[in-house]
């Protein structure tokens, strides 16, 4: 019990009981120092379920609603005060049980007010009618209660005797010793490193740090640019230096470069320095024996440092956490006995395996908080991100790597182990490892959170993920040469101006008001989106996709079908026509964004059905109406408006024809089919979709082949309005010609939300789109809803960036799948197919 004092310091994230008789001014304590929202009063709720505060037969029910709303606000990591007698036991216990069902502390403040204060002011208060003897019963229960409420579980009793402590209180915050919010970074996080001291001097100088040594020892180091190094435990057993790493890691840490949580290593080494009975097995003894050799002051400093390390840390604003066998979401910021084992040894299913070790269940495949969680613990061959969370034990002291994550860059460095210092009872990675090429179900199955490094979350519903699954499992091409999905493309704003529903000048405002000063300006071709991906080889392809069909890429629509029932003719051709690439790209590999033309070549029969019989229809009924009306005006009728109407539509869907027919040209086979690839998506190591556009637009034009149609082009600089206005003749020019429009790009990537691409079409192209007529009902269309095309358009894209990124970074290839998938679920919203 802590001594009388003014002052009173809670945590943060706790629950806070307040211990009084009625009348001892617990109310208006709480109403001095904690926000209204903070303080949960068992008055309130029996006025919640009586309508009276003083119906004592509601207090039962009152207090089940109390402890159901403290329980929901310390689930939702709110501080929360709860204002009751709380003279008893019992009532106390139940809290204090509550905050551990949640993993908070729990703080008591008695307020100890003389029995006649309280007594002249319940006798004072008109709807305290229940006379002394309540306070006096009260009161022997609180004095019986003073002497041991110390041992009920509170982590500290904060006792106010008198009315003067009470009046004079001060109240402070604790921050819990896990967070560390403040810490932004960047980051160097180190994974388990079992006394590899050599290894962890070359990683730590491969990253650039500088190591202090004194009589050739290495005490301490910092990095040049201010990095911060986070060491995730298992710093001791199995190597050939636990010392060694004590020493550098105690040194850094003393020296504010280098913070570290606790491994479960750490802890069991403390304990049998401690002198406790501990089991000598999993590389223990070599630790102690290795300390022994070391001066008893040293011993006792890396026990001392050993002992107050945390079990984890949240960083940079919460972004980041760390924790040697990871930490699930529900933990994070929390303290308690649950969540320090979890953070020390992950969650175990209470089985053995067959190495007699323990069963852990993979709380990461469930993962789907915010913060990164970065941690160790469990060998793995390859570090490895599953749902943002990612595990940087690579197995040093067996004989792997030792590996170090870069935040915020997400770059893994890794070293070689010298040796083979230990020998793992069990193969490194756990055993049988899945098929890194394809995707499992459980992969995409339910309600998913997909993690980008391009600063967006993207949640894909279960009822999207089963229309994605019912494409892919029936109708994609083979998915290991799924890769990537583009992108819908979002229109620009709605124009003002008079006859135009879209127009260049709502895309170059856009773009400027998001701080873009230069464009690129693309044709946009009259054809399909399609996606190729090429080897250079079968043997490339097998290689580097998993392929072993002899193929050597892939031609796949937006949806990630096959653009031809044979696409071994394309590709072929294609890839002859990317022979200049592979030497300037120093890949074997490369993923094109492009266009297919014509239109008609992959959308013939949606054209026959579609847009031809309604030109045909229109061909064939409109002139008859329009002479049948001007002979009904010839004999006198007014029909003046209806003639001049029908003329008008004769005449648009004379246009219409004309528009979808620019679309179509004869193809047999390859012969009249074209190519025109606009953007190089990826290479080997390089995820080129980040490079500027005039980069992409230079090396395309090397591809020379009557196959390949280049995409004209034109950069604008939007501080001009020379420039501008040049750019809205050349889309003028384009449109009047038949052209469908341009499309309108940052001409390099721009972080943030900002649109990829801003489509802009023609104002004939559009009728094809919302039909002959639809110049005659602008001022509707005009209110056409683009928030959601918008949003979906910047989630695909973001997805996009990853999966190529992944890719790039030679993730497996189930990896890779899962944004892909997420962009074809994200397909199956609902959202208006004109937009």
């Amino acid at each position: 019990m802590s001594s009388v004092n003014s002052v009173i310091s809670v945590p943060e994230l706790s629950l806070v009981v307040l211990v009084g008789v009625s009348g001892s001014g617990k109310s208006t304590f709480a109403a001095k120092h904690f926000k209204p929202t903070q303080v949960i009063s068992s008055d309130f709720c029996r006025g919640l379920v009586a309508d009276d505060e003083n119906d004592q037969s509601a207090t039962p029910a009152a207090f089940d609603l109390l402890h159901h709303i403290v329980g929901v606000r310390l689930a939702r990591g709110l501080f929360t005060v709860v204002d009751a007698t709380n003279v008893q036991y019992a009532a106390r216990r139940s809290l204090i049980e509550l905050a551990k069902k949640h993993d908070v502390l729990a703080d008591a403040i008695v307020l100890d007010t003389p029995e006649e204060v309280a007594i002249e002011r319940n006798a004072g208060r008109p709807n305290r009618d229940f006379g002394p003897g309540v306070v006096i019963r009260q009161r022997k229960d609180l004095r019986r209660s003073l002497g041991k409420i110390s041992r009920d579980g509170f982590r500290k009793v904060h006792v106010l005797r008198g009315l003067e402590d009470i009046e004079n209180a001060e109240l402070s915050y604790e921050k819990a010793w896990t967070d560390k919010r403040e810490l932004t970074g960047p980051f160097d996080v180190i994974g388990d490193i079992h006394g590899c001291r050599s290894e962890l001097e070359t990683l730590l100088e491969s990253l650039g740090w500088q190591i202090e040594r004194v009589e050739g020892k290495a005490v301490a180091a910092q990095h040049p640019a201010g990095r911060t190094a986070v060491f995730v435990g298992d710093l001791v057993d199995r190597g050939p230096d636990t010392p060694g790493v004590l020493r550098l890691v105690m040194g850094m840490v003393a020296a504010g470069t280098a913070i570290c949580v606790s491994g479960n290593h750490e802890a069991k080494l403390v304990r049998a320095l401690n002198g406790r009975k501990v089991t000598v097995a999993h590389g223990l003894q070599e630790s102690l024996d290795q300390l022994a050799a070391e001066p008893p002051e040293f011993v006792e400093r890396a026990r001392t440092f050993m002992e107050g390390l945390i079990s984890h840390y949240r960083l940079d604003g919460g972004r980041l956490v760390v924790a040697h066998a990871g930490l699930k979401e529900a933990y994070h910021g929390r303290a308690s006995g649950r969540v320090r084992s979890f953070a020390l040894y992950g969650d175990t299913t209470g089985e053995t395996d067959e190495y007699g070790l323990p069963v852990r269940y993979p709380w990461a495949e469930e993962y789907r908080g915010r913060a990164m969680v970065v941690y160790g613990h469990t060998p793995t061959i390859k570090a490895e991100w599953v749902n943002n969370t990612i595990c940087l034990d690579t197995g040093c002291v067996f004989g792997g790597t030792m590996t170090a994550l870069r935040y915020p860059e997400r770059e893994l460095v890794s070293v070689p182990a010298e040796k083979v210092w230990y020998e793992s009872v069990k193969p490194l990675g756990g055993g049988p490892a899945r098929d890194p090429g394809m995707l499992d179900i459980g992969d995409v199955q339910g309600t998913r959170h997909i993690e980008t490094r391009f600063g967006t979350r993207v949640k894909v519903m279960e009822e999207n993920a089963a229309a994605a699954l019912e494409i892919m499992s029936r109708f994609a091409v083979d998915p290991r040469w799924l890769v990537y999905l583009p992108p819908t493309m979002a229109p620009p704003e709605t124009s003002a101006l008079e006859g135009y529903l879209e127009h260049p000048h709502e895309a170059f405002e856009e773009f400027a008001a998001a701080g873009v000063s230069e464009v690129v300006c693309e044709e946009k071709h009259m054809g399909s989106r399609a996606v190729a991906v090429l080897a250079r080889t079968p043997e490339v392809a097998a290689a580097r996709f998993g392929v072993t069909d002899g193929s050597a890429g892939a031609v796949y629509t937006r949806t990630g079908r096959p653009f031809f029932d044979d696409m071994a003719p394309l590709v072929e051709r294609l890839r002859e026509a990317c022979e200049p690439l592979w030497a300037e790209l120093g890949s074997d590999w490369v993923v094109l964004d492009c266009e297919l033309l014509p239109w008609s070549a992959k959308a013939g029969e949606l054209i026959r059905s579609q847009y031809a019989s309604v030109g045909a229809a229109a061909r064939a009924a409109l002139p008859e109406a329009v002479s049948a009306l001007e002979a009904a005006a010839g004999r006198g009728l007014d029909v003046g408006g209806l003639l001049a109407r029908t003329r008008r539509r004769t005449d648009n869907a004379a246009l219409f024809r004309d528009a979808y027919a620019r679309y179509c040209w004869p193809v047999d086979g390859l012969e009249g089919v074209r190519v025109a690839p606009f953007q190089i998506l990826a290479c080997e190591g390089r995820a080129t979709a980040l490079e500027p556009h005039a980069w992409h637009l230079a090396k395309l034009a090397l591809l020379d082949s009557p196959l390949i149609t280049p995409t004209r082009h034109l950069f604008v600089s939007l501080d001009s309005p020379q420039s501008r206005a040049g750019a809205v003749e050349w889309w003028s020019s384009l449109t009047a010609a038949g052209g469908e429009g341009m499309v309108v790009k940052p001409a390099q990537y721009v972080a943030g939300r900002v649109q990829p691409g801003v489509k802009v079409r023609g104002r004939e192209y559009l009728r094809i789109i919302y039909g002959p007529d639809y110049t005659e009902s602008l001022d509707v269309l005009r209110r056409r809803f683009l928030g959601k095309k918008r949003s979906m358009a910047l989630r695909e894209y973001a997805l996009g960036l990853e999966a190529l990124s992944r890719l790039a970074d030679g993730d497996a290839g189930w990896r890779v799948h899962e944004p892909v998938f997420a962009v074809l679920a994200l397909e199956s919203e609902p959202v208006d197919p004109r937009l």
